[in-house]
């Protein structure tokens, strides 16, 4: 068979084995190859040209050339022939042709289109077929085999070799993107696949029945949320499928992963050993360098490990109920398989028979089955009545193509993120919504109300991997929310966090979160770099260990903590605290390096060089700002962040304390013991003054006094901070602002002059003091403390960055994804926001470990995300129903403690009968809703919740039908003909 050869795809014989599938295959990034990232118009529903993109972004497009003006004619041909299209068969589209043409010549493209697709043929029987000699076709099939366009196996009664030409997909398109080293070499079969396994359905997805008709493939339930069913049939059990395969198993590599990522949409995950094969097919994928073999005790890690991840369980669908060949782990971000269901809206195409239900009696809102929702089927609402209609609201359905016509207008091309939208527009709990991390405050209560304080630790650090120190310093912006008040008090929830963490403080009970990475085999290689060890750089490196990363946290100070340890004083927040929530995080894999200074000590481009590939940056605004006054310059005047860190150096003997104390006039005897003499004017009015007005105070300054612009209602500092200064005998003085600091000929300060303030802000709300210049008054003072900002310390941070500073020299990053002008730059918490509060940062590092790990791992910052788009209900409006009408719990306060150490923490945890006695005051707002009609199936939700509150029921044994996929036309006729009539007919 004469004809011109042409750019095959490399055989076994011209490559290097690769070995384990993907070891030798480049990274897409690392490739050089071309990505793009191309978000979905708002609302779009244009249809591009056919097998483009139906509506979604054209991912891909650079892979594909136009159609040559002489196209090869064998090629064509077995485009023709392999293509398994519904609707326009004979239409020769440029991802296909090139695809095929990169993957065969054109003596194997003439050879495949006399093989039948999906018949099984020996050697004999194919060398007839084709009138080539057994001799010159074997190694031919062989060829076609590694590359992808062929399979084989050993399925009659002889186990003779047999090989099969497949359809497209599952298929052809998949085998031809199960290598990464030719994924590399060929992009353009990453093309292929997308719309190989999305073009062919675009028209016919509303007609196919539950069951999907034997097109791709089908959800198959979590095993434990099914494994008490009495309904239940053999195969909707993955225990059924593995015994029927025993001992012939493979994990391959995942063709959507590898897919997507070339393209440039990657979710972040390790695209190796997710998709287990199963039978002849595992020997396919090994022999082919496609997979390695795995024992069953293998396929259940990664079964459990998929289930950790939230990846969704499917088995092929186009043999009939007799068949698979094999048992994906899916992830809906990338899935090609779930997509089919979700972008069309027609969930026929991949669910499984059951359905999810939650108990809303039991259900507290804690979010975990809404997060791993693949399908957005479960979002958070409310269980308490509405004062208005003394009902439950009803939640909206989605809309079914079973009775309506289904076009474009339907489909949901933003699928990947309208699935992650958290909650219901009537609002949620609100504690979980005010809080900035959205840590599920209601399920932590539950499960502190039932003694199950170690799972109410866990949940916590779901979403707050310092739970200690946030119970003793937080805003508690989830009380100022709670329902709860708006019948008597709040519930203490920061006081039951804080309870609930002291095992953290103890070795011996100190619990080390698994990790749940994304990655079957080994922990993720790849550096990354976090400078400062403040709460922001804690929580990206907390989060990032839990991923499966071993990040480095430098730190230009002596210890962790930022500002916990060096601008929060003692008697709030001790720090062996701070040290113990560290400790955890050391523990999971994070390492910490003191006293470096990135910038100084080693430069972004050094670390670079040493192989980091993504840093993030997070040192926090450690600098104080002065007001610009005469006077102020010189000794006795200091910034409010250089005071408590000078006492927090000199209380811990730190390495350079006797400097930073003399700076701000501290006194340090032999025995260690630390004193402030003379009296101390602090400037300012927020809870930093409060801090170093008290601290003062504690160290024997007197008299000690505030002297802030704001009035008493306008005051940042919280009426509890203020009184507490008050008991420490710190005074408070209103309505005033520094004029100038006043100095004795020796240069030491003698007081401050101050003048009164009229009005802080204007009638826009904005900061724009005026003041009396004429009516002023004299404070005399040993050392003046400036409390009226921080400022953020570069150093020689950016040097040579393109990282770009904005107001208040922040850096300016992307709001979502924390990314700066230098790609693999990030920041957040203060440096980014400037002053915030400790558990802004936390959600920040959080948030900054979700894109870090997409970056370094090739893939999207933003598609599929968690948008955290949470909506409160409006707690004036909801009935409280039954309650307990208990008061508030208050901590005991000793102040016997305190005064013998006024800086340890004098304020007790709660005892176990006040957690109980307080958890029953909480109301119960908040409550998962499943929408049935997108609910796959899939059980995941099961597997996160806590409280028994989501079950499975088998509500559709239609769709646990199985068909093979040569009778998929008699499946889907009378279905789509019943479809039609209901149409026509329908009621108006």
């Amino acid at each position: 068979m004469a004809g011109t050869r042409g750019s095959a795809a490399q055989a076994p014989e011209a490559a290097a084995p690769e070995g384990r599938t993907g070891a030798a295959g480049p990274r897409p990034n690392s490739a050089g190859l071309p990505a793009q990232t191309v978000e979905a118009p708002e609302g779009t529903r244009t249809v591009n040209g056919p097998g483009v993109s139906f509506t979604e972004p054209d991912i891909g497009a650079q892979f594909v050339r136009p159609l040559p003006d002489s196209p090869r004619p064998a090629i064509v041909a077995l485009a023709r022939h392999c293509t398994n299209r519904l609707l326009g068969k004979d239409q020769l589209l440029p991802y296909e042709y090139w695809s095929f043409a990169e993957a065969a010549t054109d003596d194997e493209a003439e050879m495949l289109c006399h093989l039948k697709m999906r018949r099984p043929y020996t050697l004999d029987a194919a060398a007839k077929a084709t009138h080539i000699p057994a001799v010159t076709l074997e190694p031919m099939l062989d060829r076609l085999s590694y590359t992808g366009l062929l399979e084989y196996n050993w399925e009659n009664p002889t186990r003779t070799k047999q090989w099969v030409l497949p359809m497209l997909v599952p298929g052809s398109a998949e085998f031809l993107n199960m290598r990464m080293g030719q994924l590399a070499e060929h992009p353009v079969f990453a093309k292929f696949f997308e719309q190989a396994s999305k073009g062919p359905l675009s028209r016919a997805t509303p007609m196919v029945p539950p069951g999907g008709a034997g097109i791709g493939m089908h959800v198959i339930p979590v095993e434990r949320a099914i494994e008490h069913e009495n309904h239940s049939v053999s195969i909707e059990h993955i225990k059924h499928w593995l015994d029927k395969y025993d001992g012939k198993y493979a994990a391959s590599a995942c063709s959507c992963r590898m897919s997507r990522q070339v393209m440039g949409e990657g979710c972040g995950d390790d695209y190796n050993d997710w998709c287990i094969a199963v039978g002849d097919m595992a020997d396919y994928v090994v022999e082919t360098d496609r997979g390695r073999y795995v024992d069953r005790d293998e396929v259940y890690e990664i079964l459990r490990r998929a289930e950790d991840n939230g990846f969704v369980h499917q088995i092929t669908n186009i043999d009939g109920e007799n068949k698979i060949f094999a048992i994906c782990n899916c992830n809906v971000n990338v899935c090609y398989a779930l997509r089919t269901s979700q972008l069309f809206n027609t969930p026929n195409l991949s669910r499984s028979a059951y359905v999810a239900h939650t108990d809303a009696k039991s259900c507290v809102a804690c979010g975990r089955c809404v997060e791993v929702c693949p399908a957005g089927a479960v979002k958070l609402g409310q269980k308490l009545c509405d004062r208005r209609t003394h009902a439950v609201p009803g939640y909206p359905k989605q809309e079914l193509p079973d009775e309506v016509k289904w076009g474009p207008e339907k489909w949901s091309p933003r699928y990947r993120d309208t699935n992650r939208i958290e909650t219901y527009d009537t609002g949620t709990a609100p504690c979980k919504t005010a809080c900035p991390a959205h840590v599920a405050v209601q399920g932590y209560l539950k499960l502190a109300a039932q003694g199950r304080y170690a799972d109410a630790l866990a949940l916590i650090r779901r979403e707050n991997p310092l739970p200690a120190v946030c119970g003793r310093i937080c805003n508690r912006r989830c009380e100022d929310a709670c329902t709860r008040g708006a019948v008597d008090r709040a519930v203490a929830i920061d006081e039951v966090k804080k309870f609930v963490a002291q095992t953290e403080l103890d070795p011996a009970t100190r619990h080390v979160p698994p990790q749940v990475r994304p990655k079957v085999e080994g922990d993720f290689t790849e550096r990354v770099a976090i400078v400062g060890a403040g709460p922001a750089g804690l929580s990206c490196a907390y989060y990032l260990a839990e991923k499966g990363y071993h990040p480095v946290v430098f730190e230009r100070s002596a210890r962790p903590g930022g500002m916990l340890t060096y601008g929060i004083p003692g008697y709030k927040l001790e720090k062996d605290v701070v040290a113990a929530e560290v400790a955890v995080i050391e523990a999971m894999g994070a390492e910490f390096r003191y006293d470096v200074e990135v910038g100084r000590d080693v430069t972004l481009d050094e670390l670079r060089a040493q192989g980091f590939k993504a840093f993030y940056l997070a040192i926090g605004c450690q600098g104080g700002r002065l007001a610009g006054v005469a006077g102020e310059e010189g000794p006795g005047v200091s910034a409010a962040v250089d005071f408590l860190r000078a006492v927090s150096m000199a209380q811990a003997g730190e390495r350079g304390f006797e400097e930073a104390a003399r700076r701000v006039g501290l006194t340090v005897a032999g025995d260690g013991r630390l004193s402030l003499d003379g009296p101390t004017v602090v400037v300012g009015g927020g809870n930093v003054a409060i801090d170093v007005a008290r601290t003062a105070a504690r160290l024997g300054s007197e008299p000690v006094s505030m002297w802030c612009l704001e009035s008493p209602a306008e005051m940042p500092a919280s009426e509890q901070e203020c009184a507490e200064a008050a008991e420490d005998g710190a005074t408070v003085h209103n309505g005033w602002g520094p004029a100038e600091v006043v100095r004795g000929e020796d240069g030491s300060v003698r007081g401050i002059t101050l003048k009164c303030c009229t009005r802080v802000f204007d009638e826009d709300g904005r900061f724009s003091p005026t003041y009396d210049e004429s009516d002023t008054t004299f404070v005399p003072a040993a050392r003046v403390v400036l409390s009226i900002g921080q400022s953020i310390e570069w150093g020689g941070l950016l040097d040579g960055s393109a990282v770009e500073l904005g107001r208040g020299r922040g850096a300016v990053a992307d709001p979502v994804t924390f990314q700066t002008a230098e790609p693999d730059v990030f920041a957040g918490g203060d440096v980014y926001t400037g002053p915030k509060f400790a558990i802004d940062a936390i959600a920040a590092g959080h948030e900054a470990a979700v894109s870090i790990h997409r970056f370094v791992q090739g893939g999207t910052l933003t598609i599929g995300r968690n948008q955290r788009r949470y909506h409160k209900i409006d707690r004036e409006k909801v009935e409280p129903g039954n309650y307990d009408e208990a008061g508030r719990n208050e901590p005991r306060v000793d102040h016997e403690l305190e005064r013998k150490l006024p800086f340890s923490e004098y304020v007790a945890a709660f005892t176990e009968q006040q957690v109980r006695a307080e958890t029953a005051r909480c109301l119960g707002c908040g409550a998962s809703v499943v929408d049935e009609n997108k609910c796959i199936g899939c059980g995941l939700c099961t597997t996160k919740c806590e409280f028994d509150a989501i079950h499975l029921f088998r509500e559709r044994p239609e769709c646990s039908r199985m068909v093979k996929s040569e009778s998929k036309l008699s499946a889907i006729a009378p279905y789509a003909l019943k479809r039609e009539f209901k149409i026509r007919f329908k009621k108006k």
